[in-house]
Formats: structure tokens, C-alpha cells, sequence
């Protein structure tokens, strides 16, 4: 099996196109249909069950999953050759993340990322999105996953997922038995909030005021992270992501919110002039996409990493 072959087949299993996995790969879609059709004859299996939309077959499921773990050791041992090539058994890499992606998905990507290079020191900077753009402005960085910043032309901005927000009450609050509310069931509510400047803050208040004017109270705790522990002791309500509440907390419940159409985008901040990363920086690029993917986000590749698939 030629490993361009395997690499279109995943391709073409994420996207569920044989034309967007040419325009991904930057091949003809003739040349990505000869390379499903040598593999699954090199396989003696059919891949793809073809129809109205394109979907794997059983056999296909099982061999994506088996085809993960290669393409995952091809990309080590890619970069090993790099190390060796240029002489450099040892580097670091620093990047910026805000939160919650910093303190509920990084900590496991780090885990994956230290077993897998062991050589390279990883540095986390903790920031929002705009002080995350200033660093990598300052070069201190070398990207960042965030929200959206205020944006300069020095840098590009690529969405990787679009999140949602969820309501987080206490137990003991009486919305805790619902399993949906509007905003018109959080009148005179304490909301906490996180600081003015909050893109997603103002948003969430714009939403509430056409819904039931100045009807609520608020309290401002500036680290979103914190929220969840005055939550549980009845002291307010939070409207924030489902990352941020992706992970149960004792004395809670998440409920969702039926007319709030608020998506904050979680996504990659680079220098608008980086035509291309090393495999090192790529690789934590794709293994932080790759854990969204796992839990269940519906995330879109970005380019640059799109190219090296």
C-alpha cells in the first residue's frame, strides 16, 4: 500500500468527498478516484459505499480507525527525519490558548504530545484572544487557539469549530429540572458575567435585553472557569460554552437554551505572512483539532494543515 493512498482515503473519510479531498490535496479528482480504486484492490475490500452521499462501509469504519494510528506514526517519524536532517534533537514550542480549551483540552493533548516527542518542550501562555494576537504581534508565540480577536492585518484567523452556550444552574435551583429554558424563563436571575469587554458577554446581553429588558441582575467574576463554583452555591447562573461545561461539576446541571443563537468560534491565530509551519508546529496544530474532533465537535481542518494531510 503506497501511503498517499492511505492519506487520500482518510481525507476523503473526514470530508465525505471525493471532490473536496481533491481540492484539499490539490490533486485531480481522477487521480483521488485511482487512488481509492488501487487501495481497495490492494485491500480486496470496497471502502466506500457510493450512493446519494458517501459513507463508509463497515470494513471501510474499521480500517479509517486502523489508518488513524499509521498516518499518526508517519507524521512522527516525518518529523523525526527533520530532526535528524537539520541536527536539531531538541526544540521548544510555545503557543497561546484561552480558556476553557487551555484548562480542559490541552492538558490531555500535552500528555499525547510529551509520549510522542519527549525531546520538545511545550509553553502555554493563559490569555484571552486579543492579548494571545499581541503576543504573537510581540513574536513570543508562535500561534494561538482562541476566539475571535479584534483582528489586524498581521494576522490570520481560521475558525475551527463554531461552540454553543448552555445555561449552568445549581442543583438546588428550581430551572435544575428542566431540560430546555428560554430567556424569558431567566427574568430576575443573577447572571455572572465575565468582564464588559467580552465580545461573547455583549452578545448575551444584547440577546436578554430584547427578551425581558433590564429583568436581571448581574455579577461580574472575571475567569469564566470560576463560575461553576459560585454556580453550585446558588450565588447566580451562567450562560457560557458547552467546552466550558463539557465536563460534569458536582452540584450543577447544564440545561439548554432554546433562543440563544450565540456560536462563539474557537479557532487558530497565525501571522497573516506564515506561508509554512515545520512538522513539529503542525502536528500540535492537528493534534488539538484532532481532540475536538474526538469529542464530538463538528471542526473543520485548517488549510494549513489541510496542505500536509
Amino acid at each position: 500500500m503506497d501511503i498517499r493512498e492511505i492519506q487520500t482515503f482518510a481525507v476523503i473519510a473526514k470530508t465525505g468527498s471525493f471532490q473536496k479531498a481533491a481540492e484539499i490535496l490539490q490533486y485531480s479528482q481522477p487521480t483521488i478516484s485511482m487512488r481509492i480504486k488501487q487501495l481497495e484492490a490492494e485491500l480486496k475490500i470496497s471502502l466506500f459505499e457510493r450512493g446519494k452521499t458517501l459513507q463508509l462501509t463497515p470494513a471501510g469504519q474499521l480500517f479509517y480507525e486502523k489508518s488513524q494510528t499509521l498516518l499518526a506514526n508517519y507524521a512522527e517519524l516525518d518529523l523525526f527525519a527533520e530532526q535528524l536532517h537539520n541536527e536539531v534533537p531538541a526544540r521548544s514550542l510555545t503557543i497561546g490558548v484561552s480558556d476553557p480549551t487551555a484548562s480542559l483540552i490541552m492538558p490531555q493533548v500535552i500528555q499525547s504530545f510529551h509520549q510522542a516527542y519527549p525531546t520538545v518542550s511545550v509553553h502555554i501562555q493563559v490569555a484571552d484572544a486579543n492579548t494571545c494576537s499581541q503576543a504573537l504581534k510581540d513574536g513570543t508565540i508562535a500561534f494561538a487557539i482562541c476566539g475571535a480577536p479584534h483582528l489586524i492585518l498581521d494576522h490570520y484567523y481560521e475558525p475551527i469549530f463554531y461552540d454553543e452556550l448552555n445555561l449552568l444552574v445549581s442543583e438546588q435551583h428550581p430551572l435544575a429540572n428542566r431540560q430546555v429554558v428560554t430567556l424569558a424563563d431567566l427574568r430576575n436571575e443573577v447572571f455572572l458575567f465575565t468582564p464588559e469587554n467580552c465580545p461573547v458577554r455583549i452578545q448575551i446581553e444584547q440577546h436578554l435585553r430584547q427578551s425581558i429588558g433590564n429583568q436581571y441582575r448581574k455579577m461580574e467574576v472575571t475567569t469564566s472557569l470560576s463560575h461553576k463554583y459560585y454556580v453550585r452555591e446558588n450565588a447566580g447562573i451562567s450562560l457560557f460554552t458547552a467546552t466550558a461545561h463539557s465536563e460534569q461539576f458536582s452540584g450543577t446541571k447544564v440545561v439548554a437554551v432554546k433562543d440563544l443563537p450565540i456560536h462563539p468560534p474557537i479557532g487558530l491565530l497565525t501571522p497573516s505572512n506564515q506561508i509554512e509551519y515545520d512538522s513539529l508546529t503542525l502536528t500540535m496544530i492537528r493534534s488539538i483539532v484532532d481532540t475536538f474532533d474526538t469529542l464530538g465537535k463538528k471542526v473543520q481542518y485548517p488549510k494549513i494543515v489541510q496542505n500536509r494531510m
